[in-house]
């Protein structure tokens, strides 16, 4: 009897040990770093299964916002963090730690079908303000210009917003998406819709459309040429510890998280 209860005692002792050892860590924000993050996770589950990490989307501002209020251990944000932001963060007593993990090219995209394949900086402008309505006026068919865009919690709509629309306001007639995958989606099935994704959500149901002469993929968008390009992020609340740190060296491990970045069609840093 007295080894039965020794043999109990051990066994919750280990039980023990192996739940406190076990982490929990979630993950939300940008849909852009989606496709990174869902190899990463999947990968470092399987080499530590004593790691359960969640994953959700829905945009980098959501992102931002869950890990200043605490609600999210790591924010995945396709932008830095605004003044506003870290002003609130502060106010809350939290810290926000950035690491960039990635590069990625935002492209324009149209339907297979649109003859359209180049326009500038400018033209894009005016098509997203609304001062150009029709296809004809950029080369192609005499159809009217089906506008889609992501919403303003997007880092995404961020970027475009900083270098395309040069902080103009994108008209209200625009069809407004709250991921990647869906403005993917909407452009794949209207002949006359033009969108905007990050490069990792480029498909055969999509066309690409070069800014300014230059095609957006992973060469030109590290190399600078390209002029939508920006940098991916993850922050933490604070300096990140325990297993926490360890996920996030190896989202930045060249032997790792860089090759899921660049499997998943991304720039990895190094």
């Amino acid at each position: 009897m007295r080894i039965k209860n020794l043999l109990l005692a051990a066994f919750m002792v280990v039980a023990f040990s192996a739940s406190a050892w076990a982490a929990q860590i979630g993950v939300s924000g940008s849909t852009t770093v989606l496709p990174i993050m869902q190899k990463a996770v999947e990968a470092y589950m399987k080499a530590h299964p004593e790691t359960t990490l969640s994953v959700s989307g829905g945009g980098s501002g959501n992102g931002i916002k869950a890990i200043i209020d605490g609600t999210t251990d790591l924010c995945m944000a396709s932008r830095f963090m605004k003044d506003k932001e870290v002003a609130l963060a502060m106010e809350k007593g939290v810290y926000p730690v950035p690491f960039a993990i990635a590069i990625d090219a935002l492209v324009p995209v149209v339907h297979p079908e649109n003859p359209v394949g180049d326009l500038t900086i400018e033209q894009l402008r005016d098509v997203y303000t609304g001062k150009i309505a029709n296809w004809k006026d950029l080369g192609g068919e005499d159809k009217q210009i089906v506008v889609i865009s992501r919403d303003t919690s997007s880092g995404t709509y961020e970027t475009w917003e900083e270098k395309i629309m040069n902080k103009e306001r994108v008209f209200a007639g625009a069809l407004l998406q709250a991921s990647n995958g869906a403005v993917a989606q909407a452009v794949s099935k209207n002949k006359f819709a033009i969108g905007y994704v990050g490069y990792g959500y480029l498909n055969a149901a999509l066309k690409p459309v070069k800014v300014n002469g230059i095609e957006g993929n992973p060469e030109t968008a590290s190399s600078g040429k390209y002029p939508v390009a920006r940098f991916l992020y993850v922050f933490t609340k604070g300096w990140p510890e325990g297993e926490l740190a360890s996920f996030v060296m190896y989202l930045l491990n060249p032997k790792y998280g860089q090759v899921h970045a660049k499997d998943a069609g991304y720039v990895p840093l190094y």
